[in-house]
């Protein structure tokens, strides 16, 4: 048997995960000096109010997971005779990855006659959604996992994302975005253009005066780079701006006309970077820049 995993920072949700039928690890994230640990101390990421703390001033952190999480994760379904799939958000993001290098290492001697694949999606939040959905759907249509690895190591490259943050603070604060320094200062109503690059990293590559500049830049990127629009899922994110990803979707509509769109919420540990009223876009595409 095989067992999937996920985690949290991809945003799939757990009732995502449960219809699925895939297992989530827990990302966690300090806010007020308490630990999280989203959809274990939580069943529904109650997203309006975790944002609109943020709003309030307060700024989460997070932190790594250690080996012992993994193994807790891991060891279950390998002592069950089960192999596992982990497909994951970037490991250029967290120092996460190293943990669980170390404990894969380990359970391989415990568990010699067991495997654990894993995907790295190079991408977080809506990027790594949408790779996950559509690996699922491969692996529900008949693909093996070899099948699987292989459609991944020629894909996961083939998908883009673009977002852009309302605040510069969340990120300012992170450190996790290249090319951010130049945008320090009172940048009032300035937005920072990101996008995830070939080495599942975020890189800050233009800034836009305004949401509605920075939402017809997003649209601008998906008409140069999209393949086959009708017929693969886009996913839309956002963070606790459900009105404006919308606005997205329907320009996006009114040139390509009806679309697979989905709208996610940004989960709260990538969240903590973003901040609130981040709008992006992921999609299948001819590279992941222009």
């Amino acid at each position: 048997m095989l067992t999937i995993f996920t985690d949290t920072d991809t945003d799939i949700t757990l009732k995502e995960a449960r219809e699925y039928g895939i297992k989530m690890i827990s990302m966690p994230y300090i806010i007020n000096d308490k630990e999280v640990k989203p959809y274990e101390d939580f069943e529904e990421f109650d997203y309006h109010t975790f944002y609109e703390t943020l709003r309030g001033g307060v700024l989460p952190t997070t932190c790594a997971v250690n080996t012992e999480v993994y193994r807790h994760y891991f060891e279950p379904e390998l002592k069950a005779g089960n192999d596992i799939l982990y497909i994951h958000f970037s490991r250029n993001m967290s120092g996460s990855f190293n943990a669980m290098d170390l404990t894969l290492s380990e359970l391989k001697e415990e568990y010699p006659d067991r495997t654990v694949y894993t995907i790295d999606t190079k991408g977080i939040t809506i990027l790594s959604n949408i790779i996950v959905k559509d690996i699922i759907d491969l692996i529900k249509g008949g693909m093996s996992v070899e099948e699987v690895l292989k459609w991944s190591e020629e894909n996961v490259d083939k998908y883009a994302t673009y977002f852009f943050a309302d605040s510069l603070k969340f990120f300012a604060k992170s450190g996790r975005v290249s090319g951010f320094a130049g945008f320090m200062g009172n940048l009032i109503g300035i937005k920072p253009i990101i996008y995830m690059d070939e080495n599942g990293k975020m890189t800050n590559i233009g800034k836009e005066k305004g949401k509605r500049k920075a939402i017809a830049r997003l649209v601008d990127y998906f008409e140069q780079l999209v393949v086959d629009p009708t017929n693969r899922r886009i996913i839309i994110g956002h963070s606790d701006s459900l009105e404006n990803a919308q606005a997205v979707g329907a320009l996006l509509e009114e040139k390509y006309g009806k679309l697979h769109i989905e709208y996610v919420v940004v989960n709260p540990t990538a969240g903590s970077h973003c901040g609130p009223d981040t709008i992006g876009i992921a999609f299948y595409a001819k590279a992941k820049s222009l």
